[in-house]
């Protein structure tokens, strides 16, 4: 072959594997992950979201890319950042942290699957049509801990002997948070306590909070599930053993960093089961005819050396009932 043939043809040759080699790049599934959490406090959820990919033969980086937008507990830059990765092109959508990373998603797409976390009630708040046929682009794992209020009133009452009153913070701006005030009102009156009720949706706010709740002797305090009380957990849990306020919390996280009591879902396990169904929708399974799944795993934290310095005496029949206890 003639030395200019020869580079006419190697040249061709490179340009046909750059050209395969763009193809592949670009054929690579993309995942859209939206939380309105930080990243630095969800490294655990998200390997159990890896984890849950892999159960499907995806490996994020190899096979599947995954772009990550976080509101870092501010819930009006989540409509923004949902829009920005449908802008990505992306194959999937995750929505985590409830309903307003759910309605942002929502909004911004209605052709883009949508696995989801629900917080409260997706048939009533009208995300889907169905628990068991969601219908649409949405479906995706019940997150429930909005819904749990009652027994966390319930488990405190019963640590905190002879409560009268018990407190509720509560963040009015959160989708399910009339539900949860009317299941809350609901159980206190079940067993014959005042609840107050102390909203909250600032640092500044939650300060005052619970000046007011130490102020008013309240008993015991509720902490509402909450995506946004999440992102402030260390502040919460400090300004109760600032004020020696015994306070029961939507999730292991809190009761790990001091917090005396959390009873809510298996968090990890829940990430693992959203990767679980992204994977499955980028092998092609219609978010329609994947059914709404609910959580299997809930655990209760107790932490006895704070109850020990808020002198506390646990129960013997609470510390059977925790899956982990803190000494």
């Amino acid at each position: 072959m003639k030395r200019r043939n020869f580079i006419l043809a190697l040249g061709s040759a490179v340009s046909v594997w750059s050209a395969t080699g763009r193809a592949q790049r670009l054929s690579v599934p993309i995942i859209g992950f939206l939380s309105p959490r930080s990243p630095d406090d969800s490294a655990h959820l998200i390997a159990a979201f890896r984890r849950g990919l892999g159960e499907t033969g995806l490996t994020e980086g190899q096979n599947v890319s995954v772009e990550y937008r976080w509101a870092l507990g501010e819930y009006t830059k989540l409509p923004m950042l949902a829009t920005e990765l449908v802008r990505r092109q992306i194959d999937v959508l995750v929505a985590v942290g409830g309903e307003p990373a759910v309605l942002a998603a929502k909004a911004a797409t209605s052709t883009v699957p949508i696995v989801a976390v629900f917080v409260g009630d997706p048939v009533e708040s009208g995300l889907i049509a169905s628990l068991n046929r969601p219908g649409g682009n949405v479906t995706g794992i019940s997150g429930i801990n909005g819904t749990l209020e009652a027994k966390r009133l319930g488990l405190l009452h019963e640590l905190v002997q002879r409560a009268t009153t018990l407190g509720l913070l509560l963040n009015p701006d959160f989708p399910a948070a009339a539900r949860q005030l009317k299941d809350m009102q609901e159980a206190a009156r079940s067993i014959d306590v005042q609840l107050q009720i102390f909203n909250a949706r600032t640092d500044l706010e939650i300060d005052a909070a619970f000046e007011t709740v130490a102020r008013q002797h309240i008993s015991g305090l509720v902490i509402a599930a909450d995506t946004l009380f999440v992102t402030h957990r260390d502040r919460l849990v400090a300004l109760a053993t600032r004020h020696a306020m015994p306070a029961i919390y939507s999730l292991r996280e809190f009761a790990v960093l001091g917090g005396l009591m959390s009873y809510g879902i298996d968090l990890k396990d829940l990430y693992r089961n959203v990767g679980l169904y992204a994977g499955r929708m980028l092998k092609g399974t219609r978010p329609a005819d994947l059914p709404v799944m609910q959580p299997t795993k809930f655990e209760m934290v107790i932490n006895v050396k704070t109850a020990r310095q808020l002198d506390l005496t646990v129960p013997a029949t609470l510390l059977a009932q925790a899956d982990e206890v803190i000494e």
